[in-house]
């Protein structure tokens, strides 16, 4: 599939031909393309044919084929959201793009698994981010290709159809699994936890990540239904721990397995012979700088990394992807 880094002049010359694409790239240059058939956020991290890339001039693009013809790009508020299932075309998929910690990233976070129709069509995505180094001080946004100013508080969704003979997947790669550790259960939703159940007990959460020395790059992992589902943690405060998705009240957790080699365990358990088949991916920000992976290969995967992943849901320190197929 055609998706790499590109100079600003090639993307706003894919946009007047009328292409239809799925953009990733700093504020600054996606306000400077033309109004056209794509979908935007905001990130200045890549992952490239090259390897791990900082670039705020490059833009990261993803083409349609041009066997797709159908397609709608629709801006959802938080109420609208929960449409996003059933807006679905029936053969095709969705692509996902939330502005990084705003109340709408926060609310799909908890509430998409009830949305109608979960998971019943296939929806991929990501979730927008700055420059490390402007955190707080620039909100990230997300782009419809029409509204040269974005959204920082809206989901954009570009809704594909795919002919009868295309089939879609969606996968992740994973390279964490439970610990042999404590179970870990939390009294209440959140993207924070004060207390934590273990083994039955209830403690502060802070203190027992103190007490026993938790390594916090290693995520949360939930076994769910067979799928290892990770929470990231944010920091650890005084009395209280915050996570980057979050921790759900009726749900097992145990800290990640520690491993010795990052990029390795990501190569182990990437499949081979992906090629072409490959539309789209995403890897997480945490993977990136945990293995260092400015300037390393990830198998041959490129595509914005990014502050949270979609794979139906929001997931943390995963790389997703999707394939379309013959059917």
């Amino acid at each position: 599939m055609d998706a790499q880094l590109y100079e600003t002049e090639h993307i706003q010359k894919l946009i007047t031909s009328g292409k239809k694409l799925i953009l990733a790239g700093d504020e600054a240059v996606l306000k400077k393309l033309p109004r056209g058939n794509w979908i935007a956020g905001t990130i200045p991290y890549f992952m490239d044919k090259d390897g791990g890339k900082f670039s705020k001039e490059m833009i990261y693009a993803t083409v349609l084929p041009d066997y797709i013809y159908e397609y709608n790009i629709v801006v959802y508020n938080q109420e609208q959201l929960q449409n996003v299932y059933k807006d679905a075309y029936t053969n095709g998929f969705s692509v996902i793009i939330l502005p990084g910690s705003s109340d709408i990233h926060y609310s799909f976070s908890l509430n998409s698994p009830k949305y109608p129709n979960f998971a019943v069509r296939p929806l991929v995505g990501w979730v927008a981010g700055t420059d490390l180094d402007e955190v707080g001080m620039k909100e990230p946004k997300v782009f419809d290709g029409v509204d040269p100013m974005g959204f920082e508080d809206s989901a954009v969704v570009m809704h594909v159809g795919l002919p009868p003979s295309k089939v879609v997947d969606i996968d992740i790669v994973n390279i964490f699994e439970p610990g042999d550790g404590d179970e870990l259960r939390f009294p209440v939703d959140g993207f924070f936890a004060k207390d934590v159940i273990v083994n039955g007990e209830r403690k502060n959460f802070a203190e027992y990540i103190r007490e026993n020395n938790i390594d916090t790059k290693l995520p949360l992992v939930a076994d769910t239904y067979g799928t290892m589902v990770n929470t990231s943690f944010q920091r650890v405060e005084e009395h209280r721990v915050f996570f980057y998705a979050p921790v759900f009240a009726d749900t097992t957790y145990r800290i990640a397995k520690p491993f010795n080699d990052y990029v390795q365990e990501f190569e182990q358990m990437t499949p081979d012979g992906l090629g072409e088949k490959t539309f789209f991916s995403c890897n997480c920000i945490l993977n990136y700088l945990y293995a260092e992976l400015e300037g390393k290969q990830t198998i041959g995967f490129t595509g914005p990394v990014t502050f949270g992943e979609v794979a139906y849901q929001l997931l943390n320190q995963t790389m997703v992807y999707l394939t379309i197929d013959e059917n």
